[in-house]
């Protein structure tokens, strides 16, 4: 299956790694490489992530990366990564819709 990340989901790696950079840029470089490994396995595994619990829907799940939600959506023959939110942030549900092909 093919990844496609959505702006919004580039966008909040970015800010993350922006904040993580103010103590170490070496830290944010391999904290965004761990994120882009833990996406890679959707490709072969796209359904290895849990269903969202506060959405409720099979094609929009979820992996876990430390203290973060990297939140996709199974469409067709692709996976749309929609957001990347830490734990503390409780999910803008616009924000999926807005992403999301459903």
């Amino acid at each position: 299956m093919k990844i496609i990340w959505s702006p919004l989901a580039v966008d909040r790696v970015a800010e993350t790694a922006s904040y993580i950079s103010q103590d170490s840029s070496s830290e944010a470089i391999k904290w965004v490489r761990k994120i882009f490994n833990s996406v890679k396995r959707l490709e072969a595994f796209p359904e290895s992530g849990r269903i969202v619990p506060e959405i409720n829907n099979s094609a929009i799940r979820e992996i876990i990366h430390g203290n973060y939600r990297i939140i996709y959506q199974i469409a067709d023959k692709e996976i749309e990564i929609l957001t990347v939110r830490n734990f503390k942030m409780k999910i803008d549900m616009g924000e999926i819709s807005a992403t999301s092909k459903l």
